[in-house]
């Protein structure tokens, strides 16, 4: 029951997907950023739905029941800190841009080079963020219907590609609308039978309220502070909500739908962090026997919940990597390889190259996501850590870029190369990340040991704060490269017109 349950509600999504995807129409526009006519609840929804993952459910509820409230909450709450900081400060500016990917912006600022290098960065963390996804699909398949994990990763994955080769952007959205509205269902459904039949309970020193798991280095405050940094600062320049952004109809729209998703985004990531604190208080789970939401809706919950939550992390994880799959093949084909969009106004036999080998992209980015999510099968960790070198190579570039005049392609160049350089010379050397053991590479040592994790996401961090601000004082932004920029910056897609007619404004 179960599986057919949780098989029909992913089916509804998978259909929604490809009938929307009509939408499309031929044009890469429709397909990057939903021909840039989504209203609020669209966007908010989308916006939630990457944020509310696997890694925000199960993640957390892992983390949480392990380390406490603000180990596992922290990946909700850090992402809610984004999308309002985004909301804030950088939701109108960028939807005003009308770019096409987050990589565009790096290109118009710093150049072609800073472009590829940036793109090439984006595409190995949203690899990261999208295995963390197929990761809790996997686990799931094997607990609930006795699929080998490897086999469920791959059946994860299919059915995302099923709808998102075929509709982009306008599937991604209107999926995530459901999957929104069955979240939030599981999520009130979660906690109240939760509490009506064991109550909430919480260990001593575990809670929201135990400022030490804040304060303290013994009670991980350094891995709960970084997580905050990493994925409230450092997830300002992912490409998904970016994406989305940029779909949004008008300035005024983007900036709402930040303050919707940033809302709810936190509130259902402390319902789920609160009852994984209270099932291994009251229940005594661990994870030892497996991801801590599972034991719970396998060995205790009534079917119909079990179904309902199932429902929603799948469809959760299914909604995020269909946003990272689209946005790294989109980053990928125009940023990286240059194409441009070309589409047709009347003429026959005229396709979108953009539109055509977005899609094609699309293989080769999720066999990379599969690599990772075999290779690493753990949730809120690689979450984190694929912001964690956002954070550490691309965020400075893109604040000061956008605010500041003064840094050019040296100071860019600068902060990517020392941040990304400093961050990952300490994660090999440092034998835990964010509290579990670094069985993705590290190197034995002396120098460095477990006491020092969550410290590198600063390190890094104010490296690369350090490098722009040093490079932009001895190297500031030359006319030369003020002019290519605002060269670089006119309309760069054709548009066929028909014959006798004047071409049409690319959009």
């Amino acid at each position: 029951m179960i599986i057919a349950g949780v098989g029909i509600s992913v089916l509804a999504v998978v259909l929604v997907g490809i009938v929307v995807a009509r939408k499309v129409d031929g044009d890469s526009a429709n397909y990057l950023v939903a021909g840039r006519r989504l209203g609020v609840p669209l966007v908010a929804a989308s916006l939630m739905a990457a944020a509310v993952d696997s890694n925000a459910t199960v993640g957390n509820t892992d983390l949480s029941a392990s380390f406490g409230f603000w180990a596992g909450a922290s990946l909700a709450i850090g992402l809610a800190i984004c999308l309002l900081l985004t909301g804030l400060f950088l939701a109108k500016p960028m939807n005003r841009m009308k770019l096409f990917t987050l990589a565009d912006f790096y290109r118009l600022r710093y150049g072609r080079g800073v472009e590829v290098a940036s793109s090439v960065f984006m595409i190995f963390a949203f690899a990261i963020l999208m295995a963390g996804n197929l990761v809790a699909c996997g686990f799931l398949l094997e607990r609930f219907l006795g699929l080998d994990y490897t086999v469920g990763v791959l059946v994860a994955v299919a059915l995302v590609l099923v709808y998102t080769i075929g509709g982009g952007m306008f599937s991604d959205a209107y999926t995530a609308a459901i999957q929104i509205v069955i979240t939030i269902a599981a999520t009130v459904s979660l906690v109240v039978w939760f509490g009506a039949t064991y109550g909430f309970e919480v260990a001593d020193g575990m809670g929201p309220f135990d400022v030490e798991q804040l304060t303290q280095t013994s009670a991980g405050a350094p891995i709960n502070w970084a997580t905050l940094v990493a994925l409230g600062i450092g997830d300002i320049v992912a490409i998904d909500f970016m994406q989305r952004i940029f779909a949004a109809r008008n300035p005024e729209t983007a900036q709402k739908s930040c303050f919707t998703g940033a809302a709810g985004t936190a509130i259902i990531g402390v319902a789920f962090a609160m009852v994984a604190l209270s099932a291994s208080s009251v229940l005594g789970l661990t994870t030892d026997a497996g991801p801590i939401l599972f034991q719970l809706l396998d060995d205790y919950a009534p079917a119909g919940l079990t179904v309902l939550v199932l429902s929603g992390i799948v469809a959760a994880s299914f909604s995020t990597a269909s946003g990272a799959i689209l946005a790294t093949s989109a980053v990928a084909v125009r940023n990286i390889v240059g194409v441009r969009r070309v589409v047709s106004v009347k003429e026959e036999g005229v396709r979108d190259p953009l539109l055509l080998w977005t899609r094609v992209a699309m293989i080769p980015i999720v066999v990379l996501g599969v690599s990772v999510a075999l290779k690493v099968a753990q949730t809120g960790i690689l979450l984190t850590l694929a912001f964690d070198l956002m954070l550490a190579g691309l965020l400075v570039p893109f604040i000061l870029g956008l605010f500041w005049k003064r840094g050019g392609t040296r100071a860019a160049v600068a902060a990517l190369v020392v941040g990304v350089g400093v961050r990952l010379v300490l994660f090999v050397l440092t034998p835990t990340v964010y509290g579990v053991p670094n069985d993705v590479w590290y190197i034995p040592n002396d120098l460095i040991d477990a006491s020092f994790d969550g410290w590198p996401t600063f390190w890094g961090f104010g490296a690369s704060l350090l490098a722009y601000l040093v490079a932009a004082a001895l190297w500031p932004r030359t006319v030369t490269e003020e002019a290519w920029a605002i060269a670089d910056g006119m309309p760069d897609e054709t548009v066929p017109a028909p014959r006798g007619a004047e071409p049409e404004p690319a959009v």
